[in-house]
Formats: C-alpha cells, structure tokens, sequence
C-alpha cells in the first residue's frame, strides 16, 4: 500500500472516529433532554391531578399560584394548560429517548415541540409577569425545564455528529 493510501485511509478512519465520538455526544444530550423532560412531566402531572380534584395548591416559596392557576390564562381553547404541558412533556420525553438511541428522523419533531413550548413558555410568563402580577412556583419550575430544554436543542444543533463528512476537508 502506498503512503498516500495510507495516510488516507488514516484520515477516513480518523473523521469516522470523530463522527462516532460527535454521535454519541448527540445520543449523551438527548438522553439529558428525556431525563429533564421528565421533571417538567411530574409537575404537569401534579397540577393536572389538583385541577381535577379541585384542590388549590399550596405555593412554598412564593405566593400567587392560587391567582395564576385560576386565571383565564390558565387555559387554552377551554382546555387546563397542565395536562396540555403533560402531553408536551411526554411528547419531548418520547422523541428525545428515540433520537437518544439513534432515530435521526425525531430531532426534527423534537426541535419543533420545543420551539412551540418555549413560546407558550414566554407568553405564559409575560402574563404572570406583566398581566397577573401573581407568579406560580409551578409554572416557574416548568419554564425552567422548558428553558433548559431549549438549551439543549440550541446546543443540539451545533454537534455536527449528522453532517456528512468529505474526506480531505
């Protein structure tokens, strides 16, 4: 085998490796992206079981989940905006465990889900904001695991792990 054979076959050998390493750098933060799903699906979970009980909720750190929760804006097209985020949270849940084991065609849906969540995320908190004046801890645990969510799939779209890979490049 010639040397410039060999010094491209190295160079093959050295993109795969890198694409590999680029792969599971993706799989490593959609398994993170499940895993916080999971927090922001408990909390949907919990405010949609006090909704159906009709029981309030008891706000620790900060006072006004009473105002938020029974607000207007607490629903959307008459449907309670908790188990509307549980079925979004699944949802990430379910499209990120899938990309997480290699299903390249989820991250699309993945990164369209989360988009919509963080727009309802920062409508939801300009009203508690500068509508209500009232702040739910609950809803404030859920915009950060959408936030953070959000991170993610910003961060996601850098690893270049699905780009195709020109040798000599």
């Amino acid at each position: 085998m010639s040397e410039a054979e060999t010094k491209h076959l190295s160079q093959g050998a050295g993109a795969e490796g890198s694409v590999a390493t680029q792969r599971a750098a993706l799989s490593r933060l959609h398994l993170i992206a499940a895993l916080v799903s999971l927090v922001g699906l408990a909390d949907s979970i919990y405010l949609t079981v006090k909704h159906l009980t009709g029981e309030t909720v008891q706000c620790t750190l900060l006072s006004g989940c009473d105002v938020v929760l029974s607000s207007a804006y607490s629903s959307f097209m008459g449907l309670p905006l908790a188990p509307l985020g549980a079925a979004a949270y699944f949802a990430v849940f379910s499209l990120a465990t899938l990309a997480a084991f290699g299903y390249r065609g989820m991250r699309v849906p993945l990164l369209l889900v989360v988009g919509v969540m963080l727009l309802m995320t920062l409508r939801l908190l300009y009203v508690q904001a500068f509508v209500l004046h009232h702040y739910c801890e609950f809803c404030l645990l859920s915009a950060l695991v959408t936030l953070t969510l959000t991170g993610l799939m910003l961060y996601s779209i850098q690893v270049p792990g699905l780009k195709s890979q020109v040798p000599g490049r």
